[in-house]
């Protein structure tokens, strides 16, 4: 069964190429996936029908116990035959039916395989979480084909219509799945059904299963996206919307029903929405001109009595709803197909112009006529025996509801029989000005179209179709046998039978009684439709969901329009504020109880706070640090001035450095002070281009309302880090830390292996996000393409801006050893600083080789990656400061795109090393070697990983200073020589 879901994938993936190749003949090709499933279900029919039920297991996700689980029972065995047998059959329809040079043809034909291949998965899968998968997967694929004419606003339209709707349903099934299966402690769909949980959480999930199966299976009142839906393809209607999509809401149905039928929720809930289908579909197919809409609505009615008899509870509805189904999907799949055929033929789908047909496209004609017969019950068709096995399991019922039930579904079998014929005689019923009593064509539909012969590769599938319908019906003994073991999994009720002929019983009176009534509505038709429009009608559904969803955009626009109002304080304050009104709330109810300072505890200035003791300080001179960071943010908070607010800030910062160095983390305190200097630098680089003040306007009352969210949050957090550990369920594991570096990670730094070793996914997902800010910031800043070079001083077209250049030039050796730095003839005298030159040309080559140092040695002590990568971008600061952007160019000529990249793909690639030789992902090696210079080395491969993020880091700040600053630079210079 996996094998087969791979193969639809494969084709689907293959399926551009191959109609760019093969033209519409591709779709014989891609015709071979459904038909490989339709061939693989009828292959197993003899196991599945004794009972050896075959199964795949693929494991997964080992340690949650998550698996791909494939099983193919009774129910499963037939929706896997409907959809591979009708999918085969509409892709060769598609052959013929798309002119030659169709546009998006090779998308649609990937996108309908895919979707053939979702439903494979989707009525196999026998795990919960798959099933959800594979359901989405299906709305996915649906969405894009509902949508294939996406120049047509109907089209777009129905498809927006289609996924918001069944994507709705589908969020409300997952909470249903999920909540399933943590009550009944596993995910596999076969387990749970063999024993059911029970409870009220159990009742509420059978509920959003329901919800999700009745958006799918287009059920009052979501019914309405599914006659919009026409707007698509025929193809695309007679699989998803006869045969599919629509029938993956009817087999979720049909697949809990067994568990959860006795539950009075469930119960209700299926009769209420069945019964209404039922009826209304079948009322508003009696006034519809289109013949697709006619099918449209007519399905919306069957879905509704699938609902009925799969989801009653009993045995005899359950044969008799699964022996529907599959008649369903042969006759309705037909009839989609043969109005594509008629619409093809004649250019138009209006059954007030069409008529005469059946001389003119005979075998198309027959097919229609064959499959109107199935469905509107005449013998000896697949939907008459469906339809005795559903009246006869509902007048041997003994619940007091199966005679209401029994007259809901005669009424609907009334109607189908009305809007059956209306549709036959539409078609291929005498020309319109031959019928008595009809309007003239002139006045409402137009002229007599003029028919085209069809290919018969465009007539044969529907045929085919409509001819199975007899075959399956003649043989009503093989089709009991085998659907009765799925219908036997139903708690309730005797067992059914089905039976083409059962001799003269009330059944078959109320039979030959719905034939009559169904005539006499076709007879009165027009009458029919004046009195429709006379009556007076609510709201319709199509017409509820537009309206709400116009107020749902202006309560949208209201919303956006009072919060975002492009003032990052406001933001910034709301989500402080939503800190302090949630946690804190939170904190506050759990800490009433707390106690004054100074009373006895752990130690002599111990704060008992609720739950927990929170010690002030261990040393004076923490809280000496603190009241300067507090002094710092509170300077902050007041400040006017942004540069005097940067500063402010980075004491803070700078603050809390020496914190970690008084708590004995010295790698934390390296981290944090090469942290706020590189911040610094940048922010400083970002006020050149911004004001010097806040606001023109005063602030005061601003800044201390600024002032007290701050201090609250401040309090909150501080709270809220010391009251996290409380919750703690399981004994931590940072105990174990020291241990794992040693004997795990080859090194005595606790802090860098955990970050290359112990925890290496989570670096490199932090590495992946500052590369993707790096790229981000870039594109903000660069107004035009970043060429791939950083501009140089040897580039022609510098500017000379100081004399030493013009004195080099000239070859006095003198001047040009008296160049510090290489850029600084590009700088205007003003701007040059010796001291600054000198201190650069001295610190540069120290710093680096100190950044090195910090790389190598990071392992065993303070230093790593990530520090000695800050170093060397403060050396690239430092070289910028210096001389300007030439200078920049000269200290890293290379594009930042590409030490990002690298470095990214060393860490990663770490990772795929160890996979490949057989071990888990950026598992380290301990090398121990002796060589002859060197001596004793001790290597670690999570050294290359740590050379990634240090690249990663570089990468990181050169891009930062090559768009902030190198770019801003000349954007300056652009803008000074314009004005």
């Amino acid at each position: 069964m996996l094998p087969i879901v791979v193969l639809h994938l494969l084709l689907a993936l293959a399926a551009p190429s191959l109609v760019g190749w093969l033209g519409r003949k591709a779709f014989w090709v891609l015709a071979s996936g459904p038909a490989v499933a339709a061939a693989y279900a009828l292959s197993q029919t003899s196991a599945v029908m004794h009972g050896r039920v075959p199964t795949e297991q693929v494991e997964w996700v080992v340690p949650l116990g998550l698996a791909l689980d494939f099983r193919l029972d009774t129910l499963s065995w037939l929706m896997l035959l409907v959809v591979g047998a009708v999918g085969a059959l509409v892709l060769l329809y598609c052959s013929a039916y798309f002119a030659k040079g169709a546009a998006g043809l090779g998308r649609f034909a990937g996108v309908l395989v895919a979707f053939a291949g979702a439903m494979a998965g989707l009525v196999t899968t026998d795990n919960l979480l798959l099933v959800y998968v594979f359901w989405e997967l299906t709305t996915v694929f649906s969405y894009l084909l509902i949508g294939h004419h996406a120049d047509r606003k109907a089209s777009r339209r129905a498809a927006m219509q289609a996924i918001v709707v069944t994507t709705a349903g589908g969020l409300a099934m997952l909470v249903g799945l999920v909540a399933l299966g943590v009550s009944a402690g596993t995910w596999r769909v076969s387990e749970i059904l063999a024993d059911p949980p029970t409870g009220g959480v159990v009742v509420a999930a059978a509920l959003c299963l329901l919800a999700g199966a009745a958006t799918k299976a287009a059920q009052v009142p979501s019914h309405f996206w599914l006659p919009a839906a026409m707007a698509a393809p025929t193809p695309v209607s007679a699989y998803l919307h006869a045969a599919a999509m629509v029938k993956a809401g009817i087999y979720l149905i049909a697949r809990f029903a067994p568990a959860f039928s006795h539950l009075t929720a469930w119960r209700w809930a299926v009769l209420v929405l069945g019964s209404a289908s039922l009826l209304l579909g079948g009322y508003r197919a009696l006034r519809q001109h289109d013949l697709k809409l006619v099918l449209a609505f007519g399905t919306v009615s069957q879905l509704g009595l699938l609902v009925l008899l799969l989801g009653y509870g009993t045995r005899a509805a359950a044969l008799a709803g699964l022996a529907m189904l599959g008649a369903h999907a042969m006759f309705k799949a037909a009839l989609f197909l043969v109005v594509g055929v008629v619409d093809a033929s004649t250019g138009t789908r209006d059954l007030r112009r069409l008529g005469g047909l059946a001389r003119q496209l005979p075998m198309t004609a027959a097919a229609g006529l064959l499959a109107t017969a199935s469905m509107i019950g005449l013998p000896p068709f697949a939907g008459y025996v469906a339809k005795e096995a559903a009246l006869e399991a509902l007048a041997h019922d003994d619940d007091p509801l199966a005679p209401v039930l029994l007259v809901v579904v005669a009424l609907g079998s009334v109607l189908t029989v009305a809007y059956g014929l209306r549709f036959a005689w539409g078609a291929f019923g005498p020309r319109p000005a031959a019928r008595a009593g009809s309007v003239p064509t002139t006045t409402e539909a137009g002229a007599t179209p003029v028919v085209k012969q069809p290919p018969l590769l465009l007539t044969a599938p529907p045929f085919v179709l409509a001819l199975l319908g007899i075959a399956v019906a003649l043989l009503p003994q093989l089709g009991d046998n085998l659907l009765a073991p799925h219908a036997d999994t139903y708690p309730a009720g005797e067992p059914g039978h089905l039976t083409l002929w059962g001799g003269v019983t009330p059944t078959l009176m109320i039979t030959l009684v719905v034939l009559a009534a169904g005539t006499v509505l076709f007879w009165q038709r027009t009458r029919i439709e004046r009195l429709q429009e006379r009556l007076w009608s609510p709201l319709g559904a199509d017409l509820v969901y537009r309206r709400s969803m116009r107020r749902l955009d202006d309560l949208a626009a209201d919303v956006t329009g009072a919060t975002q109002r492009g003032s990052l304080p406001f933001y910034l304050g709301g989500i402080l504020v939503a800190i302090i009104v949630g946690p804190g709330f939170a904190l506050a109810w759990g800490l009433h109880g707390t106690t004054l300072p100074g009373t006895a505890g752990a130690a002599d200035n111990a704060w008992h706070l609720g739950p927990f003791t929170l010690v002030p300080f261990d040393r004076p001179v923490q809280l000496i640090v603190v009241l300067v960071i507090g002094v710092a943010a509170v300077l902050a908070a007041r400040a006017r001035r942004r540069l005097k607010a940067v500063f402010l800030v980075g004491v803070a910062g700078y603050g809390n450095a020496v914190l970690f160095f008084l708590h004995g983390a010295p790698d934390l305190a390296l981290t944090q002070v090469l942290t706020e200097t590189v911040t610094l630098v940048v922010m400083v680089l970002v006020l050149r281009r911004l004001p010097p003040y806040f606001s023109d306007r005063p602030l005061a009352a601003s800044r201390w309302v600024r002032l007290a969210i701050g201090a609250v949050v401040g309090v909150v957090m501080m709270l809220l880090v010391s009251a996290a550990p409380l919750a703690r369920v399981y004994p931590s594991i940072a105990g174990q830390f020291p241990d794992l570096a040693v004997t795990g990670g080859g090194g005595y730094n606790i802090v860098n292996v955990t970050l290359v070793d112990i925890r290496a996914w989570d670096t490199v997902g932090e590495i992946s996000v500052l590369l993707v800010a790096a790229t981000g910031v870039a594109s903000l800043v660069f107004l035009r393409q970043r060429s791939p070079r950083a501009p140089r001083v040897r580039d022609e077209g510098v500017e000379v801006r100081s004399a030493a250049l013009e004195v080099a030039s000239a070859g006095s050796e003198g001047v040009r050893r008296s160049r510090w730095i290489v850029a600084a003839p590009t700088l205007a005298p003003e701007r040059r600083s010796m001291v600054f030159e000198v201190v650069t040309r001295v610190v540069f080559h120290a710093m680096i080789v100190f950044a090195l140092f910090l790389l190598f040695r990071g392992h065993n002590t303070p230093g790593g990656g990530f520090a000695a990568g800050l170093v060397v971008g403060l050396a690239l600061a430092v070289r910028y400061l210096a001389g300007g952007r030439y200078e920049l160019g000269e200290a890293a000529p290379v594009h930042p795109g590409l030490v990002l990249g690298s470095g990214l793909l060393l860490s990663a690639g770490v990772g795929l090393g160890s996979l490949l030789s057989g071990q888990h992902a950026i598992e380290s090696f301990i090398l121990d070697l002796h060589l002859p210079v060197f001596g004793h080395v001790h290597l670690v491969t999570s050294l290359f990983f740590d050379l990634g993020v240090f690249l990663v880091v570089i990468g990181l700040v050169l891009d930062v200073l090559r768009s902030l600053g190198a770019e801003i630079d000349q954007q300056q210079e652009l803008e000074g020589s314009r004005r």
